[in-house]
């Protein structure tokens, strides 16, 4: 590594003269240690720190701890007798009893006094409301159907059995919908919900979960076509993806790195998700290769050749830009907090567009009063400081990003349905998190595809505030007599 250049002891400057190609070294080695700083601060972070990314930007006018007064002897100041009453509380009030929803079923149990009241007349009642609960319990239904021989040797006639969602199988509904619940939703792997079922005196092998499973799953490959099919209809979509670890038999004892292609549509309020063995972009470009609309995105360089798509208008995500900014404050705090008030101030706006609940017109009206001022005058101060800031600090990088994506960051002004990022869709992520830290990996590609299947289903009741139990057993119940030509009233955000 080339030094800079030395200053002699007589505090004059001393002339050295380095060739060209040596300072561009050294400026070189410069930016690659100021890269690995930024490397070791976002592991640090990753390891020991918080995943809040909450931004209060210093405040000048508060007053601050200068350290060098604390120099001076304190001064002692006259004591204050203080006198105040205390009012003691009701030992018999106990604790404050929360509010019980009206929803929840009531068993009744009546106390009569202990005395003899049969001359008494009542006056009255109390009521106490206790919330408890009991363990969910399996019930076995039996279907018992009488065989006729009708008279005159006409036949012999029996009841129909109604339509199980396996056939021949003998898993009811509620129990294929208990077990895919708690699985995706409370993320419990099935080896624990046998073991839990076990602590209840019902034995269910595991290989027969994983069977009730995949049958449920063939049985609802048409509604998640049809969940597919009804996204691609609409006109703005935000995407994202995520890993998943997967075993196959290429790699004995170790897991392939595959991935959840997400799709978001915040309109229809819908998400799916779609399996991959990789990142490329082979995967958006074929799901999406008759879309039409927006598509907001982050700077992930497979969703690049969208950009050039006719019939395709690509956003990028405001949340993304922010967070680079964040990873810098440690780096340059004074720049870096110049940037993260100007992105407040448009979150600020969103904020306030939502809480007056305004229409889309009204939005795009608001946003361009509003938050077009904030964003020119961050363009041109990341302009301006992009040749001051070294390439791969964490604060040049953070520049960089937001300038190569800017035009995409400001096109949410078009149209007040567009949102600023796509936070949405990392919130329908979350489960896939969650549940890889529980049952690890998927057992095989086609596992893997299943899961995003729930996921799907799930993820779109989660977003339209639906219970999931009951719209997967109500569903489970029916599809197997269902129409395929009406679908699409099966979905979660359709199914009465």
């Amino acid at each position: 590594m080339v030094e800079p250049p030395k200053i002699s002891s007589q505090n004059t400057p001393e002339m050295v003269t380095i060739t060209r190609e040596e300072y561009e070294k050294f400026l070189a080695n410069d930016a690659k240690v100021a890269y690995l700083q930024l490397e070791l601060e976002k592991l640090k972070r990753m390891i020991f720190g918080t995943k809040s990314e909450r931004f209060a930007p210093s405040d000048p006018s508060q007053l601050s701890m200068e350290l060098g007064q604390m120099d001076q002897p304190p001064v002692e100041k006259p004591a204050e007798e203080i006198t105040y009453t205390r009012r003691k509380t009701d030992k018999e009030k106990g604790h404050a009893r929360m509010e019980i929803s009206a929803s929840i079923p009531r068993e009744i149990v009546v106390i009569e006094p202990a005395e003899d009241v049969t001359d008494g007349r009542k006056i009255g009642e109390k009521v106490t409301e206790v919330l408890d609960y009991t363990p969910g319990k399996l019930k076995v239904t039996r279907y018992v159907r009488p065989v006729y021989a009708l008279p005159n040797e006409q036949g012999i006639v029996i009841g129909n059995l109604p339509s199980l969602p396996i056939p021949r199988g003998n898993a009811g509904a509620g129990l294929l919908a208990h077990l895919i619940i708690s699985k995706f939703v409370d993320h419990l792997p099935f080896y624990r919900q046998v073991q839990m079922f076990k602590r209840q005196g019902v034995t269910l092998a595991e290989s027969t979960v994983n069977d009730w499973f995949r049958a449920s799953c063939d049985l609802l490959e048409p509604l998640y076509e049809c969940l597919k099919k009804t996204l691609l209809q609409g006109n703005y979509l935000m995407a994202d993806e995520t890993p998943i670890a997967v075993q196959t038999e290429n790699k004995p004892g170790a897991t392939h790195k595959g991935y959840h292609w997400v799709y978001t549509s915040p309109v229809e309020r819908l998400v799916l998700f779609d399996y991959r063995k990789g990142r490329g972009r082979e995967g958006p470009e074929e799901l999406l290769k008759d879309y039409h609309g927006a598509l907001q995105a982050d700077g992930y360089s497979a969703y690049e050749s969208f950009e050039k798509k006719p019939g395709i208008t690509l956003l990028a995500c405001m949340a993304h830009a922010r967070r680079k900014f964040d990873e810098a404050l440690k780096n340059d705090k004074a720049r870096a907090e110049h940037a993260l008030t100007l992105i407040q101030q448009l979150y600020a706006i969103e904020r306030q567009a939502k809480q007056e609940q305004m229409t889309a017109d009204e939005r795009k009206a608001f946003r361009q009063e509003k938050a077009s001022p904030i964003l020119a005058e961050l363009h041109s101060w990341l302009k301006e400081n992009i040749t001051h800031t070294l390439p791969k600090s964490a604060i040049g990088i953070a520049i960089a990003y937001t300038l190569h994506l800017w035009p995409r960051l400001v096109r949410y002004l078009d149209d007040g349905r567009y949102e600023i990022d796509n936070n949405l869709i990392e919130n329908s992520i979350r489960p896939v998190a969650l549940g890889r830290k529980n049952y690890l990996f998927a057992g095989s590609h086609e596992g893997a595809k299943r899961a995003a299947m729930m996921y799907s289903f799930l993820g779109t009741c989660k977003i339209n505030n639906i219970e999931p139990f009951e719209w997967l057993s109500t569903v489970l119940k029916r599809i197997p007599d269902h129409s395929i030509q009406r679908l699409d009233e099966l979905l979660p955000q359709n199914l009465k």
